[in-house]
């Protein structure tokens, strides 16, 4: 039996080429192992046909393998009423393709990925809050490290910081727990004038109704939204993500920070499950308010729809691009 590696365009499976006595002539198969969302292992394999190539057969048992994948999570999390076969199909090609993309380009092409989403996403998540520099400044400030005259500083400090913690999460995929969220938040609004950690006074959200959680009960509610976190990782990532965004803004933990620390946590959660993150852009900004308002009054499918949109919108514009180059 011969064993090796191969990159499988989006993942590395140990790949067998396994002999098999077949009423009494010897069959030759290719065959690679993988874990499915249910945590067992399958064996995916196929004939060795004598009229095709090594290449060819590779390609063969990649798109089987891809197959088996969408088909997992079309059973795992194929009982939703928003997340049909179709959606799942759809979502599951773009993990892998990103996942693809992810292996395949090299250290320097990576990083330049990284630091192109980087700048739109800090970018369009500081204009969400009102920060005033335009994608040109935001452009400047992150490649020179410099401030733009006539420019708020504590705009150019939050596009500094909102760069940096975005880069934390896609290059550690750092665990969702109480000190990287407090980390996360000391980088976002460090140099701004904002005090890190939980909040000593209350705070409001204009335009909403809901009331957010008073400071001596933050930790608390911290403590049970991540509990919550670690005991519904069943639900689909892009669903988990919403919903721990939404009930994260209804505590609105910090002074400030809030919502871009939010965002970044949408991220955090998409990028350890092997989903690439996603941008909320400015132009958005009404839906998205009214989608986190709806939660709020007990209406959580109009948020979930949301961020798959954005999903999706964010790969079409951003990831797909480097597809046709691989």
């Amino acid at each position: 039996m011969n064993r090796f590696k191969y990159l499988y365009g989006y993942l590395t499976v140990m790949v067998f080429i396994r002999s098999k006595m077949i009423k009494g002539k010897e069959q030759k198969y290719l065959e690679g192992s993988i874990r499915l969302l249910d945590g067992k292992v399958k064996k995916i394999s196929i004939y060795m046909k004598k009229d095709k190539t090594i290449k060819d057969l590779e390609v063969e048992l990649r798109k089987k393998i891809e197959n088996k994948l969408i088909e997992c999570a079309q059973q795992y999390y194929g009982n939703d009423h928003i997340f049909d076969n179709i959606l799942l199909s759809i979502i599951e090609k773009i993990k892998l393709n990103f996942i693809k993309i992810s292996k395949t380009l090299s250290e320097n092409q990576l990083n330049d990925v990284i630091d192109r989403f980087a700048v739109n996403f800090t970018y369009e998540s500081n204009a969400l809050e009102g920060n005033s520099l335009t994608l040109k400044d935001v452009t400047f400030v992150i490649k020179e490290g410099k401030a733009i005259k006539g420019r708020d500083l504590r705009d150019v400090f939050e596009t500094i910081n909102t760069k940096k913690a975005f880069e934390l999460i896609f290059e550690s995929k750092s665990k969702l727990n109480e000190n990287n969220i407090m980390k996360l938040h000391e980088i976002t609004v460090e140099n701004t004038g904002v005090a890190s950690g939980y909040k000593k006074f209350p705070n409001y959200l204009l335009g909403r109704k809901v009331k957010t959680t008073p400071p001596e009960k933050v930790k608390e509610e911290m403590k049970k939204l991540i509990n919550w976190y670690d005991n519904n990782q069943d639900l689909h990532p892009l669903k988990l993500a919403s919903l721990f965004h939404a009930k994260f803004e209804q505590i609105h933990p910090f002074e400030d920070g809030n919502g871009r620390v939010g965002r970044l946590l949408i991220n955090l959660i998409l990028l350890n499950k092997g989903y690439p993150p996603l941008i909320i852009r400015k132009s958005q900004r009404i839906k998205y308010f009214h989608a986190l308002e709806a939660f709020d009054n007990g209406h959580e499918d109009l948020l979930i729809r949301f961020i798959i949109e954005k999903f999706k919108d964010t790969n079409d514009k951003f990831f797909k691009i480097y597809l046709k180059y691989l």
